[in-house]
């Protein structure tokens, strides 16, 4: 019998190497990524594995190599999109641009999706259809609320506004011109928690006081007979800037009848950390714009008045909690670390000083996930899914997921169920893959749920099915 060969030569040898390496700094080389391959890192999660979110859209800064490489290399912050120039070269920048010039080129006007609505729907609790509520003339459903009567006011990021009823959708007047800006426009609406008598609701959209530049505004009007009478800003962040990325804008009403309203760090990260600027935080007003005394910072130098917590990146959901009076809020965070955060008055939820994410451009943002005086999420998904908007199930209908919270998926295009035990997320269920971006999951005063769904337009009810 032969001996088995020692495996300490070949261990010893490329220690030895590695050592050499060292002393050197010799790096030993990597393989180079394909374009395909640096696409789905950097560009997939806005653009789609197969660009198909180009589906029906032109250039907005042109379709020639250099004008394209250019949008590559320096990005274009009015619309959201970063520049790469720190995660490739000049020769990679090139490349990715012949390669999107030429995939965009194939990418047909209107992309199927690949569910579909009619099937049935399987949770691991229960099955439930879809049913349409709204399916046609939206683009990009927002803000879902609904009135005493069961109507339903839709907005469509465009800057409509719209009331439902019995399926016919119906436009409402006195919306002032709405300014559409990457990722801003008419977002949401909620009912005053005492529409019954006063008929006042509150949206949330983009504009500004200087040419060329926007921030998230809050408005209310009075809702009579198809037009908004009386409509009124009564909330504007500042400062205003020319991006067109983290404006926030959801908001939801307490119990104490006090509004509570999401604004994005609009871009400069540090904003969030700044309590002498409204971007990157929590605001809490009364119902018609005035500042709590109590508020955490009403007394701090220089401070804004507004403020309820800092440090917040885009607030895109926030659900208030009736009967406990936890305030929820789920946030984007760059690539990797959205959260899903309990709000508390005056705290600091960490960005950028603090996240489980890094740059769209790959860099690193901060090494720290954690620090002494900054919150820690109660949950957070890396890869980034893009949360948007936040719905607590509650009643009998949906049978095993009461007390689960229920966000949608921009990126991923699905909605996503967090198991809940407690204030704890214990698991997590995807339903609707593929469906499309989910905007909007709200739970009517009927008890079911609704979805609203990007470039489909639609406007779905979940109905659970008998077994």
């Amino acid at each position: 019998m032969k001996p088995r060969k020692s495996a300490f030569i070949p261990v010893a040898f490329l220690i030895l190497i590695f050592s050499f390496a060292f002393v050197f700094d010799y790096q030993v080389p990597l393989t180079p990524k394909t374009t395909r391959e640096l696409y789905l890192q950097f560009c997939a999660g806005c653009h789609g594995q197969n660009l198909e979110r180009f589906a029906a859209r032109q250039w907005v800064y042109g379709s020639s190599l250099k004008e394209v490489s250019s949008t590559i290399k320096n990005g274009r912050p009015a619309i959201g999109m970063p520049g790469y120039s720190k995660a490739m070269d000049d020769d990679q920048i090139a490349a990715m641009a012949t390669y999107m010039i030429r995939e965009v080129a194939k990418v047909p006007a209107i992309v199927p999706s690949t569910f579909n609505d009619k099937d049935t729907v399987k949770s691991v609790n229960f099955s439930f259809v879809l049913k349409e509520v709204v399916g046609k003339n939206l683009n990009i459903p927002w803000g879902l609320a609904f009135l005493p009567n069961g109507d339903m006011l839709v907005t469509e990021k465009a800057g409509q506004l719209y009331q439902v009823s019995k399926g016919v959708m119906t436009s409402i007047e006195g919306l002032p011109p709405i300014t559409v800006r990457g990722q801003g426009g008419l977002m949401e609406v909620v009912l005053h928690p005492k529409f019954s008598t006063n008929h006042l609701i509150y949206i949330s959209y983009i504009d500004g006081e200087s040419p060329g530049m926007v921030n998230t505004s809050v408005a209310r009007a009075e809702l009579s007979n198809g037009r908004l009478l009386h409509f009124k800003r009564i909330f504007h962040a500042m400062p205003e800037t020319n991006s067109g990325v983290q404006f926030g804008g959801r908001m939801v009403f307490d119990n104490n009848g006090y509004l509570f309203i999401s604004v994005g760090d609009r871009g400069p990260k540090e904003d969030a950390q700044k309590l002498t600027n409204y971007n990157g935080k929590i605001h809490r007003i009364f119902d018609d714009g005035r500042i709590p005394a109590d508020n955490p910072f009403v007394k701090t130098p220089h401070a804004i008045g507004s403020i309820w917590c800092y440090g917040n990146r885009n607030g895109e959901g926030l659900y208030y909690e009736k009967t406990t009076g936890i305030l929820w809020e789920n946030e984007h965070g760059p690539k990797g670390g959205d959260e899903l955060n309990i709000i508390r008055k005056g705290k600091n939820y960490g960005w950028p000083v603090i996240t489980f994410g890094i740059d769209y451009d790959g860099t690193v943002i901060t090494t720290d996930t954690a620090r002494t005086g900054m919150e820690q999420p109660i949950y957070y998904w890396t890869p980034s899914i893009a949360p948007s908007s936040l719905a607590k199930v509650t009643g009998t209908l949906y049978k095993g997921w009461e007390g689960d919270f229920l966000n949608g998926s921009l990126s991923f295009q699905y909605l996503e169920r967090l198991i809940m035990k407690g204030n704890k997320v214990i698991g997590h269920e995807k339903l609707l893959q593929k469906i499309g971006r989910v905007r909007n999951i709200v739970q009517g005063p009927d008890g079911y749920l609704y979805v609203a769904v990007e470039k489909s337009g639609k406007i779905y009810k979940l109905v659970p099915v008998s077994k």
